[in-house]
């Protein structure tokens, strides 16, 4: 299962490797949006863009401890940018640790309360993970709040 898990993140995160060198800024989104990226939000430092990158080849090269070093790094940089919650958040989730990630994104929301794009998206990662707990009920009330949010209601 975690072998799958991983596999998966690494094929979300992979569409980066098209763009040319220098603007892979932005990573695959969450469970169910595979066309859409998540790219750092505007001021990010080209320090945290490097680490994002250097974690999207580590889960590529299928490395998420590197992985979660660079992200772990890039955080005590930026610790209040919301998508490097979100990516931390993507990589429990892949790791098979749900709670951890369901906690995480709900903390990346608390930070982005003016992106209704990431929080959505956020709410999907939520409810996987709440799915993923058994908690049924939760996935559904986690996967109506992003569908709020993409309406823009």
């Amino acid at each position: 299962m975690k072998f799958l898990s991983i596999l998966l993140l690494a094929m979300l995160l992979t569409a980066c490797a098209l763009a040319p060198p220098g603007t892979r800024e932005g990573f695959k989104a969450g469970p169910g949006d595979a066309a859409e990226t998540v790219p750092p939000p505007p001021g990010t430092s080209r320090a945290v863009i490097a680490l994002l990158e250097e974690a999207r080849n580590a889960i590529d090269a299928g490395d998420t401890v590197v992985a979660e070093t660079k992200l772990e790094r890039a955080l005590r940089i930026e610790p209040r940018n919301a998508v490097l919650w979100h990516y931390m958040a993507r990589l429990r989730l892949a790791q098979d640790q749900p709670r951890r990630a369901a906690g995480l994104a709900a903390r990346s929301n608390s930070l982005a309360p003016d992106n209704p794009r990431l929080q959505a998206i956020n709410w999907r990662l939520i409810a996987e993970a709440r799915d993923r707990l058994g908690d049924r009920q939760g996935a559904r009330r986690a996967e109506a709040e992003a569908e709020r949010l993409e309406a823009g209601r």
